[in-house]
């Protein structure tokens, strides 16, 4: 089974066991909670979960990385080539981009809602914090202190501790996005993060000088 086949199956498990927040993965009956989300992913709206996008709408170029956020070779990625192919292609109009998260453990599911809890509108922002902050919240200790050190970066966004709380308790909200998540790297054949799709065709990641060859192909140049 590959690393993405079984994170599917073991954050459906946390997802479905109602107590994904605060319970260890240690004590809950794993096999019994899969067959549980598997039932009820059958009657979620994923159309419900909002891509995160940046860029034209009709750039000629459409790039959808897929990446976690406990992932250090996404945070490299995001803190050096992805600024660059902002600066040069994104902000430019030549490039649409769309994040979509992968989730290879709770941590990652918990960052996401985060992420996600300021909309659209500091969806990018946060994450950027979140991937500057890897190295520090993802060794903050045990789960409380993990969620505690992204609670802050949520704050630190302009979040508050009401909004921060109804976001990570949002169950539903998780089941979904893991359903998401699961149509997606199955659909688009994702192995390994980060993993991108340009223009249909996914592509490993690679340095940004590739990219940008890649890019320009495929803006005719």
């Amino acid at each position: 089974m590959s690393r993405i086949a079984t994170a599917i199956c073991a954050v459906i498990a946390v997802a479905a066991g109602g107590y994904w927040l605060t319970q260890s993965p240690s004590t809950v009956p794993v096999p019994q909670l899969v067959g549980s989300a598997e039932a009820q992913n059958a009657d979620l709206d994923t159309s419900t979960i909002v891509e995160m996008v940046q860029g034209a709408e009709d750039a000629p170029v459409e790039i959808i990385e897929y990446a976690s956020y406990t992932c250090p070779h996404c945070a490299n990625f995001h803190q050096g080539p992805y600024k660059q192919l902002k600066k040069d292609y994104i902000d430019t109009g030549k490039v649409k981009f769309i994040y979509r998260e992968v989730y290879f453990d709770r941590y990652g599911i918990w960052a996401s809602m985060v992420a996600r809890c300021g909309g659209p509108e500091k969806f990018f922002g946060i994450t950027d914090l979140i991937y500057q902050g890897q190295s520090e919240w993802t060794r903050a200790g045990g789960p409380a202190e993990i969620v505690e050190e992204l609670r802050k970066i949520g704050r630190l966004a302009g979040l508050s501790n009401d909004q921060l709380e109804a976001c990570l308790q949002d169950g539903t909200k998780a089941q979904t996005l893991v359903a998401w998540y699961q149509t997606n790297a199955e659909q688009d054949g994702i192995q390994a993060t980060p993993s991108f799709v340009v223009n249909g065709k996914k592509v490993d990641n690679q340095s940004y000088d590739e990219f940008k060859a890649l890019i320009e192909k495929e803006l005719g140049n």
